[in-house]
Parts: C-alpha cells; sequence; structure tokens
C-alpha cells in the first residue's frame, strides 16, 4: 500500500497480486478486458480503492465460474444509471443460471461415480474368476 497524499491510499500492480494471489498477467489481462481501469504514471499502474474492490469482485464472479464478459456485465450494470437493483436482479438471474448448471454438473458426475464404481466391480469380479481358475488349475 502506498500514500500519494494523506487522503489517497494506493495500491502497486505487485502489491495487489500478492494481496489477492493472482499474478500481475492476470491483472494486466482484467485491464485489457476493461475489468480494471488503474492510473497510470508513466510505465506504472497506480490501483485505487475502486480497483481493489473491482478485482475482489472480478475473482468472485471467477470462482462462480462466471466469464470475464459476464463479469464486465455486472460491473458495467452496477457502474450505469442503472444503479444497484438493476445489478443485484442480473446477479440473482446469473446465480440462479449458474447453480442449475452445478446440479446438473453434479448429477452427472454422480452418474459416472456410480457407473465407475459399478465397471470397477464387474472387473474385480472378472479378476477374481480368472485368479480363481488359475488356482485350481495349479493345484490340480
Amino acid at each position: 500500500m502506498t500514500k500519494i497524499d494523506r487522503q489517497t491510499v494506493t495500491y502497486t500492480i505487485s502489491q495487489l497480486a500478492d494481496e489477492f494471489q493472482v499474478t500481475s498477467r492476470a491483472l494486466r489481462l482484467y485491464e485489457e478486458e476493461g475489468l480494471l481501469s488503474p492510473e497510470r504514471v508513466g510505465t506504472r499502474r497506480i490501483f485505487h480503492e475502486r480497483e481493489r474492490v473491482r478485482l475482489r469482485l472480478v475473482l468472485r464472479g471467477k470462482r462462480l465460474g462466471w466469464s470475464l464478459s459476464e463479469i464486465r456485465e455486472l460491473i458495467d450494470l452496477y457502474d450505469s444509471s442503472h444503479g444497484e437493483e438493476a445489478q443485484l436482479e442480473r446477479m440473482l438471474e446469473k446465480l440462479e443460471d449458474r447453480r442449475e448448471m452445478l446440479e446438473v454438473q453434479k448429477q452427472d458426475v454422480e452418474l459416472a461415480l456410480a457407473d465407475l464404481e459399478q465397471i470397477a466391480g464387474n472387473a474385480q469380479a472378472a479378476l477374481d474368476t480368472i485368479r480363481g481358475g488359475q488356482n485350481k488349475a495349479g493345484y490340480g
């Protein structure tokens, strides 16, 4: 954290990367995608609290499985004249969509695990049969 003047707290790209455990490259990508808008002083990027909050929102969206364009849409809604109500309504829609997708994926995983258990059981039974036949043949 760097203080430019007594009232403005700023952050370097390295400080934000360390704090949020992301790479500087990721922060530059988020900037290229229009999700972050750091101040430029020469070639240096100076991040203000607004960018820090936006980064937190970006990373939360990523954890939820949203694309960068979906995250940008929500951030743009917040910044627009539509305000917080529109953002919250859209976020609730996106959360419900994501919940539904995760439920489908969860069912797919449960089915795949059941198939895996059945196939493993069949393979083990076949192996036991083969080994049982070899043991009898070896002793006869």
